[in-house]
C-alpha cells in the first residue's frame, strides 16, 4: 500500500509538472511508468481507487474552469474523466495477475491508446483535452507529431513497458531488446516524416476577436483590421459573431473592401433549432460556402450536428473549415484531411468568464493538428488565443486572452499535396477493440473461476 501511495503520488506531480512547464513535457512518460507500475497492487478495489484518485487529482485542477460552466456537474465530469485512468490500472492488474508480466508490458501501450482513444472520440461526453500527446504542443510538436496525437501515448508506454519489464527479467538480451524497441521508435518519426515542401498558394489572412458583438461592432472591428492589413485577401471572424447568417451591413463591407470573409453565425433549422455556421462571403457579398459544426459541445445549447462535411474549394485552393470544438477531434479533421483540405480555418468561442486556463489549454488543439496533418491553420477566438500556425505546428502570430478587439494576421502557405494522413488512426481504433477483447475475456475468466 505503501509504494502504491508514492506511486499515486510521483504520477501526480510529474502530470502537473509536464502540463505546466513546456521544457519539463518528457515527465509525462514519469507519469505513465507511475500508472504502469501500480498494476501491482494487491486488489481490483485498490486498483480502481487510486486510479481514480490519480485522475481526480491531475484532470480536477487543470480543469477547474468545469465549475464555472457546470457547477456541481463539473464534479460528474471530473470522476468520469478519472475513470478511464482507473480502468487502465484494473485491467491493468487484472492483466499481470491472469497473463504475468511479458503480457502486461506488450498489452499496455494498447490498452492505454484504446481507453484514451475511446475517452477522446467515441461515446456522448467525449473530451480529448489533457490527452498526453498534448502535452508536446508547446515544446517538441515538430517531432512527436510525426506519431499522431493517440500514438504518442502509444510511444511512450511501449517505451515505459519494455524498460518496466527489463528489470523484472533475468534474460540477458532484455537490455538490447529494450534499447532497439527505444530505438526503433525514436527513428520512426525520422522515417516516415517527409521533407515539408514550402511551395504552394499564398494566402494572407486576418482576424478580428469579438464576444458577443454587435453587427456594427464587427463592421467597426473589420474596418480597423483592413486598414492595418490592406493586403490581407481573407477575413475571419469567430464563432457566433452573429445571431443569424451574416448581415448585409457586413456583406456590403464585403463588395466595398473586395475581401472574403469567413464569419460565425446561425442557421434556423426547421425543427426551431438551430445549425452553428461559418458562412463564407464572396467579394461581391454572396454567400459562396457554408459549413456546419460537426461536434456540438455536450450539454450546452449549441445547435444541431451537421449532416455533411466539405471542403471550400477556395481561389487558393481546398480550406477545410473546423468549427471551436470540431478541431479537438480527429475523426472530424480526418474527413478533411481525406477530401484534401491544404488548409484549416478554426473560427472559435471561447468566453473569457471560462478562464485563462481553459483558453491556455484549447490553445493546445492547434498547433497539434497542423503538425499532424501538414497543414497550416488560422484559428480566430472571440477572446483569445488566437493562433496562426506553420505546417510544422511552429504558432507564428497570436492574439491574447482576454483581447477583444485585438487583431491577428499574416499568411498561410497551402501545400499543393494537401494533408497526410497521421499514423496512429487505424492503430488507435484497433486498441479499441484489443482493450475490449482483453477486459472481456478477463471478466468471463473470473466469472469462471467464481
Amino acid at each position: 500500500m505503501k509504494r502504491a501511495f508514492w506511486l499515486a503520488l510521483t504520477a501526480v506531480g510529474s502530470f502537473h509538472i509536464a502540463w505546466s512547464f513546456p521544457s519539463c513535457a518528457l515527465l509525462i512518460v514519469v507519469f505513465l511508468w507511475s500508472l504502469y507500475r501500480l498494476a501491482a497492487v494487491e486488489t481490483a478495489r485498490q486498483a480502481f481507487y487510486f486510479g481514480l484518485g490519480i485522475g481526480l487529482a491531475t484532470f480536477g485542477p487543470h480543469l477547474a474552469f468545469f465549475w464555472n460552466i457546470f457547477q456541481i456537474g463539473a464534479v460528474v465530469l471530473w470522476i468520469i474523466l478519472s475513470f478511464w485512468i482507473a480502468m487502465f490500472v484494473v485491467i491493468g492488474r487484472a492483466c499481470l495477475r491472469r497473463f504475468g508480466p511479458v503480457a502486461w508490458a506488450c498489452a499496455a501501450p494498447f490498452v492505454w491508446t484504446g481507453l484514451e482513444y475511446f475517452r477522446s472520440e467515441l461515446y456522448y461526453l467525449r473530451f480529448s483535452w489533457l490527452s498526453v500527446g498534448y502535452v508536446f504542443s508547446n515544446a517538441g510538436i515538430g517531432y512527436f507529431s510525426a506519431f499522431g496525437v493517440y500514438g504518442i501515448g502509444f510511444a511512450l508506454m511501449s517505451v515505459v513497458s519494455i524498460w518496466s519489464l527489463a528489470t523484472q527479467m533475468k534474460s540477458r538480451w532484455r537490455w538490447a531488446v529494450a534499447t532497439a524497441v527505444t530505438l526503433a521508435l525514436a527513428l520512426f518519426p525520422i522515417c516516415w516524416g517527409k521533407k515539408v515542401d514550402v511551395s504552394g498558394r499564398r494566402l494572407k489572412v486576418a482576424g478580428v476577436q469579438f464576444e458577443f458583438s454587435s453587427p456594427a461592432g464587427a463592421l467597426e472591428g473589420l474596418q480597423h483590421a483592413a486598414k492595418l492589413h490592406p493586403d490581407a485577401e481573407l477575413f475571419v471572424l469567430s464563432e457566433y459573431s452573429f445571431d443569424g447568417p451574416v448581415p448585409e451591413l457586413i456583406k456590403r463591407w464585403c463588395r466595398k473592401q473586395g475581401k472574403h470573409l469567413i464569419a460565425g453565425g446561425k442557421e434556423r433549422a426547421r425543427s426551431g433549432d438551430f445549425y452553428d455556421t461559418a458562412f463564407v462571403i464572396a467579394p461581391n457579398g454572396s454567400n459562396v460556402f457554408q459549413q456546419v459544426k460537426c461536434a456540438p459541445v455536450q450539454l450546452m445549447k449549441d445547435g444541431l450536428p451537421a449532416e455533411c462535411q466539405e471542403v471550400w474549394n477556395s481561389p487558393w485552393g481546398k480550406i477545410g473549415i473546423c468549427i471551436c470544438y470540431d478541431a479537438s477531434y480527429t475523426r472530424v479533421v480526418d474527413e478533411l484531411a481525406r477530401q484534401g483540405a491544404q488548409a484549416l480555418i478554426i473560427p472559435t468561442m471561447d468566453v473569457i468568464d471560462w478562464g485563462a486556463r481553459q483558453h491556455q489549454l484549447h490553445g493546445r488543439i492547434a498547433p497539434m493538428r497542423a503538425a499532424e496533418y501538414g497543414l497550416p491553420l488560422f484559428r480566430v477566438c472571440s477572446s483569445g488565443i488566437s493562433q496562426l500556425v506553420l505546417r510544422d505546428g511552429t504558432v507564428t502570430a497570436t492574439a491574447p486572452c482576454p483581447g477583444d478587439g485585438a487583431i491577428i494576421a499574416g499568411e498561410m502557405t497551402l501545400p499543393p499535396e494537401g494533408a497526410r494522413m497521421p499514423p496512429d488512426r487505424i492503430l488507435a481504433k484497433a486498441s479499441v477493440g484489443l482493450t475490449a477483447t482483453l477486459a472481456f475475456a478477463m471478466a468471463i475468466l473470473s466469472w469462471t473461476k467464481k
